[in-house]
C-alpha cells in the first residue's frame, strides 16, 4: 500500500513538472511567432495551450485517482484517468484538424516571414525538450501503467514531431525561399497528429468500457503455466479490469476438493503473490476456488492424491481462450 502511494505521488511530481515545462515552452512559442510571424510556428503555439490545458487536466485527474477508497468509490478514483486521457485525446484530434485547416489555407494566403534564423532556434530548442519530457513521462505511464501519463507522453511527442516538421519547413523557406513549403509539411504532421488522437482516443475507451486487455492477459497466463503448483489443476474465467494505474484481477482456480479453508486460501496467496511479483505489485487479485471433478484426475499431477479415480495421463498446458472463459480445460478437448 505504501509503495502504490510513493508510486502516485510521483506520477504527481512528473505531471507537475510536464505543466510547469510546457507554460514555458508555450512562452518560447509565442516569443518565436512574434519575431517571424510564421503562421506555421502560431499553430505549433496554439497547439501547446492545448498541451499546457490537457496537461493540467491530466494533473487533477492524478490528484483525483490517489485519493483512497471510501464508500462512494469502492475501487478507487482511477477510472478519472480515462476521462482525462479522453479529453486529451480529442484535444489531440482538434488541434491536428486544426494545423491541417490553417495551412491549407496558407497554401493559397502565404505571409512575409522575418528573422527566420531565430525563429529557427527557438523552436528547435522547444521540440527537444517537448519530445525529452514527453519520452520520460511515456516511458514512467507504462512503467506504472498510468494512461494518464502514456497519453500526456505521447501527446508532447507528437508535438514534437510537428515542431519537427514546422522545422523542416522553415529550413526550407530559409534556403529556398519557397514560403508554401511550410504550409506543406505542416499539412502532413498535422496528419499525423490526428492519428496519434486517434490512438489515445482508442485506448481511453477501451478502458471505460473495461475492454479486455489481451498482452497483459497473455503474460498473467504466461507467468501461471511456468510457475504452477500442483493443487493449481485448473484455472479459468480470467479478467482484468484497469481503474487507472491500479489493476484487478478475477479468476477461478480448482484445487483438490478436499482442502480445508485455510489451504485453498494459501492456494489462493500463493496465486496472488505470483501474479503481484510477476506482473505488478499493485494488483488486486479476486480468486473464486472451484473443488475438483473426477474428469480432472487425468490431468492432475498432485503426487500423494488418495481419492484420485482416474490415473494421471498428461499435464495439460492452460490454454489462453479457455482461461480467460468460462471453460475448464480436459484431456480430450
Amino acid at each position: 500500500m505504501l509503495q502504490t502511494i510513493s508510486r502516485l505521488r510521483e506520477n504527481i511530481r512528473l505531471q507537475l513538472v510536464v505543466v510547469l515545462v510546457g507554460v514555458l515552452l508555450l512562452l518560447a512559442k509565442f516569443v518565436a511567432y512574434f519575431l517571424t510571424n510564421s503562421n506555421a510556428i502560431l499553430t505549433d503555439a496554439l497547439e501547446s495551450i492545448i498541451n499546457v490545458v490537457a496537461g493540467g487536466f491530466s494533473l487533477y485527474s492524478l490528484v483525483l485517482s490517489a485519493r483512497p477508497r471510501d464508500e462512494n468509490h469502492p475501487y478507487g478514483h482511477g477510472k478519472i484517468e480515462f476521462i482525462a486521457a479522453t479529453l486529451e485525446g480529442s484535444l489531440i484530434l482538434v488541434a491536428g484538424s486544426v494545423i491541417i485547416f490553417k495551412s491549407v489555407y496558407n497554401l493559397f494566403e502565404p505571409q512575409t516571414l522575418h528573422q527566420l534564423d531565430i525563429g529557427i532556434i527557438l523552436t528547435a530548442a522547444t521540440g527537444i525538450v517537448n519530445y525529452t519530457v514527453g519520452y520520460i513521462t511515456e516511458r514512467r505511464g507504462e512503467s506504472v501503467n498510468s494512461l494518464v501519463l502514456v497519453a500526456g507522453g505521447k501527446h508532447l511527442k507528437s508535438d514534437a514531431y510537428s515542431t519537427a516538421g514546422i522545422l523542416v519547413g522553415l529550413l526550407l523557406i530559409f534556403l529556398t525561399g519557397y514560403i508554401w513549403l511550410d504550409s506543406l509539411v505542416a499539412v502532413i504532421f498535422g496528419g499525423v497528429i490526428c492519428y496519434t488522437g486517434y490512438k489515445i482516443l482508442r485506448s481511453s475507451v477501451a478502458g471505460i468500457m473495461d475492454e479486455a486487455d489481451y498482452e497483459l492477459l497473455q503474460r498473467i497466463v504466461a507467468v501461471l503455466n511456468d510457475n504452477r503448483r500442483e493443487n493449481w489443476i485448473d484455472i479459468h474465467n480470467l479478467r482484468v479490469i484497469k481503474y487507472g494505474a491500479t489493476l484487478h484481477i478475477d479468476c477461478h482456480l480448482t484445487v483438490p476438493w478436499y482442502l480445508n479453508v485455510l489451504e485453498a486460501h494459501d492456494e489462493v496467496e500463493a496465486l496472488g503473490s505470483l501474479v503481484r511479483d510477476k506482473i505488478d505489485p499493485s494488483i488486486e487479485l479476486f480468486v473464486h476456488t472451484d473443488p475438483c471433478i473426477e474428469a480432472s484426475c487425468s490431468i492432475c499431477s498432485k503426487q500423494d492424491c488418495q481419492v484420485r479415480k482416474h490415473d494421471f495421463k498428461k499435464l495439460v498446458p492452460w490454454d489462453f481462450e479457455k482461461v480467460i472463459s468460462d471453460r475448464k480445460h480436459s484431456l480430450y478437448e
